[in-house]
């Protein structure tokens, strides 16, 4: 008897409380105490990512950079060219985010004109590369800026006074589906046309060959032309 009330002095000092039971012997139930953590997590609020609206950025904090015909549209720099996988699958990215919203994009892709990239590069003062958004004259940034402005919920803000484009997405041009480029027709893409000779010319050499080859005045580098209905 003695041992007994010894060993329940001894079970006390570690915190458990025997219990009777009708079964021979004792149970006892360890007192653990409840972890603050655990509590925290029951009784934590459900946080929220959602902005007051007045937190919200305008377009004129960002940098002014005015790219030719933006001052009320979105420009957008974008390439495609496959040969740099991540440059090509941050446009093809940015695009379709632009796209989700139905507003009125000008696409200007500087692997298929060069005008349109020595345009970017003296609108930001450098070799930079694409994608690049311009929104009414405001730099917005690039991929990284455009996607994490749209996971702040951001973006929306920004492009609300752009014009809509109807409602219609993915909308193809039956000209140039979209790829806002057409072959030259006077020199067939071949950026080479034939010409009468000056008058001026020897004659003995125009007997022999009455044309020249001049290059075409009508097209770009690659031999394109922008496409009349969508550009």
């Amino acid at each position: 008897m003695k041992a007994m009330q010894q060993g329940r002095r001894f079970l006390k000092k570690l915190k458990f409380n025997p219990t009777n039971t009708k079964i021979k012997g004792l149970v006892f139930h360890l007192n653990v105490p409840e972890s603050p953590y655990v509590k925290d997590r029951k009784h934590k609020e459900p946080e929220t990512d959602i902005l007051d609206p007045e937190e919200h950025p305008s377009l004129s904090d960002f940098e002014e950079k005015c790219p030719p015909g933006g001052e009320n549209s979105v420009i957008f720099y974008t390439t495609s060219l496959r040969g740099i996988r991540k440059t090509f699958e941050d446009c093809s990215n940015v695009r379709f985010l632009l796209n989700s919203f139905k507003i009125t994009i000008q696409e200007r892709d500087v692997s298929m004109d060069m005008g349109y990239r020595e345009e970017l590069w003296e609108i930001l003062g450098g070799r930079v590369i694409p994608p690049k958004v311009f929104v009414k004259g405001r730099c917005i940034g690039g991929a990284d800026e455009i996607i994490g402005l749209h996971e702040r919920g951001e973006l929306k803000k920004l492009l609300e006074e752009v014009p809509s484009n109807g409602g219609i997405v993915n909308n193809v041009c039956n000209s140039c589906a979209n790829l806002r480029f057409l072959i030259c027709t006077s020199c067939n893409g071949s950026r080479k046309v034939y010409e009468e000779k000056d008058d001026d010319d020897d004659h003995h050499h125009k007997e022999d060959n009455e044309f020249c080859i001049k290059k075409c005045n009508d097209c770009n580098e690659n031999g394109l032309v922008k496409c009349p209905f969508c550009c």
